[in-house]
């Protein structure tokens, strides 16, 4: 189930970066993250009340809540920086250098999470990376 989940949130991704390039016209960057977060916000507490979740807010960990509070800050800095190469940058080249966290993640979670690391991962991380070096350059 895990890679349909994968696939839509690269479809999701991807749409994120048109609109929000749409968006951004015009306007500071901060302000178009901010507007996000808050519809973020509101969409995520409500499938969660929808979904009858909210009795699950006590079995939260202090462990889980520090891990999440940092998560949220490293998801805030991602975007703000993110709109703010949309600001002066094309979509075409944004979008993919972003993508380059993929092969960040695998790496962290290799050093970090003891996860192994399989040979085609680590071709699909090595060619990411050289895209975002082409790009780049």
């Amino acid at each position: 189930m895990w890679k349909y989940y994968a696939l839509l949130s690269a479809f999701f991704a991807a749409l994120t970066a048109i609109l929000a390039k749409v968006g951004v016209k015009g306007i500071n960057g901060d302000i178009a993250t901010a507007i996000r977060t808050v519809v973020v916000l509101v969409v995520a507490w409500g499938i969660v009340a929808v979904t009858g979740d909210m009795r699950e807010l006590r079995a939260i960990s202090r462990a889980n809540l520090l891990f999440l509070v940092l998560s949220g800050i490293a998801t805030g800095l991602s975007w703000i920086f993110y709109f703010k190469a949309l600001e002066t940058g094309p979509v075409s080249k944004v979008a993919p250098v972003d993508k380059l966290s993929v092969a960040i993640a695998i790496g962290l979670a290799f050093l970090f999470l003891n996860e192994p690391v399989e040979p085609k991962v680590l071709l699909g991380a090595a060619l990411i990376t050289a895209g975002t070096i082409v790009i780049i350059l």
